[in-house]
């Protein structure tokens, strides 16, 4: 069993997921990278941790599925033999207005964003006997409309709402939950959305802060929600988006 900390980021290949493990990694933890699709993006983020004298495993799987996130928690004991930080970062979606929808659709995306958290959040607390931090993503479609966005919207207020279950029933083992919510951001998941350049104009336009929301500003918030300076800190969505929501 190592005696270093040890930090699952879900979906770390790119993307915030990845800015949040190399941020991780620089303050000492060694990192479980994961990813489902592109394992040259997942390789890359491992070198750029390794390049900071860091150790990695390295995981393939999809946490909409159980079982492979079950597979996933087990390579993480065996290799490490424990857990001090879990962040939920994964997450998919299909992008459609509600009379196009599928069941598949809904399915697909609630499982990944939303069934992997809970039953990611289970298995951590396994690997966690003397507490550790859970941190969830979420985006502001969770509580206001965005064009496409249902199924993507609705699993994001669902992790919001784990959130909440999860700081409450985990606190007697020392863990802290809490999710971290950020506007639009220029990313690659981003590229997905039909109405991608609408989105980034009306941030730019309608954020108090006056400009847009940056990776940098969530991973920010990320670290803080997950150091010891945030401990009374529970179950709560923090929002990072310059004001934008105030702005409806």
């Amino acid at each position: 069993m190592t005696t270093n900390k040890v930090a699952l980021v879900t979906g770390s290949s790119r993307g915030l997921g990845k800015a949040i493990a190399i941020e991780l990694a620089k303050n000492g933890y060694d990192i479980v990278v994961n990813y489902a699709r592109s394992k040259t993006a997942a390789l890359e983020t491992v070198k750029e941790i390794e390049a900071l004298g860091r150790k990695v495993l390295l995981v393939k799987a999809n946490v909409g599925d159980v079982e492979k996130l079950r597979t996933m928690f087990q390579t993480i004991k065996e290799e490490f033999g424990r857990l001090d930080i879990f962040v939920s970062n994964a997450a998919s979606g299909v992008l459609r207005p509600i009379m196009e929808l599928e069941e598949s659709h809904w399915d697909w995306t609630m499982n990944i964003n939303a069934k992997g958290m809970l039953f990611g959040a289970q298995e951590a607390a396994k690997l966690m006997p003397e507490g550790g931090k859970i941190l969830g993503v979420s985006s502001l479609g969770s509580i206001r409309y965005l064009e496409n966005y249902t199924t993507v919207g609705v699993s994001k207020a669902a992790i919001e709402s784990l959130t909440r279950y999860l700081a409450v029933e985990l606190a007697p083992k020392g863990i802290v939950v809490n999710t971290v919510s950020g506007g639009a951001l220029d990313t690659d998941a981003l590229k997905h959305f039909p109405n991608r350049e609408e989105l980034l104009e009306d941030a730019r336009v309608n954020t108090p802060a006056g400009r847009m929301v940056e990776i940098d500003d969530m991973v920010k918030t990320a670290m803080f929600l997950l150091s010891d300076e945030a401990y009374m800190i529970r179950g709560q969505t923090i929002i990072v988006d310059g004001g934008r929501s105030l702005k409806m």
